[in-house]
């Protein structure tokens, strides 16, 4: 879908735009909108209102075809609520409304006319990125796989955001844009089958985004991991066929001097829970366990379209977890990258077991923070449910400036994180009798003493970690990849320019 933007005037240019349609918005108090007030002349949008052919309740919409005194085509009303200032609630149930409305129209384009500069605490800009994304999320299809795919979207495939003509909303829509098309990758990544996404197919991926935007590429394969003695992630592949990767992407788009922000990303293509077996229902959707994988992946791709002047390095560990003969056993202790040893109790707590030893890489970068993205617990989805991404770093002024940056992108991109504890307290509950940590804790707390076992790992430079077992992706009818958390990562990086 193509977009662009245009500064109408409502007492006179909007009635004479040629388009296939023109969406407006009403209110359930029976008020028109300033750009719906300029289309009534002959008052056929005043009349439906009044008569309740639409309720103006967020999300309703009716369609008005050869309404006099407009050149569009079409007009469709579209409820955004009980009040003139738009919640932010009311604007994206009628953006998507909207949206929904447009894919079954005989019209090529469209203006969007809404209320872009009147949703409550929100800027322009935020309307902007929040119209593209839905019309992105309206194009989705996961059907790449199958014989018979679903129709090609139809309908409406140019949009007009009526709104300033300025440089800011010119670089929000690019922006827009650019995270969109970041999310796009990540939900298609997720979406691929294990036997098609493995380790290979992400590397492959990584390479292929490196030649479009001139990343910097480096793939490592087993034999360079055994000889920087990453112990602790080669032990979690090690009953797999499928070779292990380690992903190393560069987008040196600032100065050579400023230290670089690092994303380290979590890619088990598919997790059985090797030894440590998962239950045999549900077990499908581990192939969404590389979705902080595939939110790097589509974070760079979002930064490379935008070309973003800022050095930001990708590192990603990804294999698979699979039971086998040379599969690591409950009780086995292994030996990560930076020299620490870990009691294997459980093999099906393997994120953290890749994790830490790509975070020990990621020191060599003498970063200006990392932070890590990971599909890790259970546990973050009985504490946040699927709303928010669990952050958690550790507590001081460093710290707790990244905590809030991420805080802050979060809730500028409605892509949200709630922030979590890590105290020594955690620590105590790793402890092994035969090592020096164990790679689970006691009962309680399952998704900080996880954060807290990486914290172990981190001690060299400002980390944060994301668990995004609730957000990255949905179950049941609407089973699929979210997309989540690029708005968030990428907004974050947006702001550090």
């Amino acid at each position: 879908m193509d977009f662009s933007i245009k500064a109408f005037d409502t007492k006179s240019t909007l009635g004479t735009a040629k388009s296939g349609c023109i969406a407006v918005a009403v209110f359930e108090n029976k008020k028109l909108s300033p750009a719906a007030k300029s289309l009534d002349s002959k008052g056929a949008i005043s009349a439906a209102l009044k008569s309740g052919d639409i309720s103006g309740k967020p999300g309703s919409t009716l369609l008005l075809r050869a309404v006099d005194g407009v050149a569009a085509e079409r007009v469709l009303l579209v409820g955004m609520g009980s009040d003139e200032t738009v919640s932010e609630k009311s604007f994206a149930s009628g953006v998507q409304a909207a949206l929904k409305a447009f894919g079954s129209l005989g019209a090529a384009d469209a203006i969007i006319a809404l209320p872009l500069t009147e949703v409550k605490e929100r800027d322009v800009n935020w309307a902007i990125r929040c119209v593209v994304q839905a019309a992105h999320d309206s194009e989705y299809r996961c059907d790449s796989q199958k014989s018979k795919k679903d129709p090609a979207p139809a309908g409406v495939r140019k949009i007009v955001l009526s709104a300033p003509t300025t440089a800011a909303t010119r670089g929000a829509l690019a922006q827009a844009i650019a995270i969109a098309n970041g999310s796009d990758l990540t939900r298609k990544l997720g979406d691929l089958p294990a036997n098609i996404a493995n380790p290979t197919y992400l590397a492959n991926t990584a390479k292929q985004l490196a030649k479009d935007y001139k990343f910097e590429v480096e793939v490592l394969d087993r034999k360079q991991l055994e000889a920087l003695k990453m112990g602790s992630f080669l032990s979690v592949t090690n009953g797999s066929e499928q070779p292990p990767k380690f992903i190393v992407l560069k987008h040196m788009g600032g100065k050579a001097k400023d230290a670089p922000v690092v994303l380290v990303g979590k890619g088990i293509t598919f997790d059985t829970g090797g030894i440590s077996i998962k239950a045999g229902p549900g077990m499908d959707e581990m192939k969404y366990d590389m979705c902080g994988a595939a939110s790097v992946l589509g974070t760079f791709r979002a930064i490379g379209e935008m070309n973003l002047k800022l050095n930001v390095i990708g590192v990603i560990a990804a294999c698979e977890n699979m039971p086998s003969g040379r599969a690591t056993k409950p009780g086995d202790i292994v030996t990560s990258m930076n020299g620490l040893t870990i009691e294997v109790l459980n093999t099906d707590a393997e994120g953290r077991l890749v994790l830490c030893d790509a975070l020990t890489y990621a020191e060599r970068f003498k970063p200006a923070a990392v932070v890590d993205i990971a599909t890790l617990t259970g546990a973050c989805v009985v504490a946040l449910g699927h709303h928010n991404s669990g952050l958690f770093t550790r507590s001081d002024a460093a710290h707790d400036q990244l905590a809030n940056e991420l805080l802050a992108a979060g809730k500028q991109s409605s892509d949200t994180a709630w922030r979590m504890p890590i105290e020594e307290a955690y620590n105590e509950q790793l402890k092994s009798n035969f090592a020096d940590l164990a790679n689970i804790g006691t009962p309680g707390g399952g998704s900080v003493t996880a954060a807290a076992f990486l914290e172990n790992f981190t001690k060299k430079y400002t980390w944060a970690h994301l668990d995004i077992a609730g957000t990255a992706w949905k179950s049941g009818g609407a089973k699929g990849a979210t997309g989540r958390p690029v708005p968030l990562l990428t907004t974050f990086l947006i702001n550090r320019v």
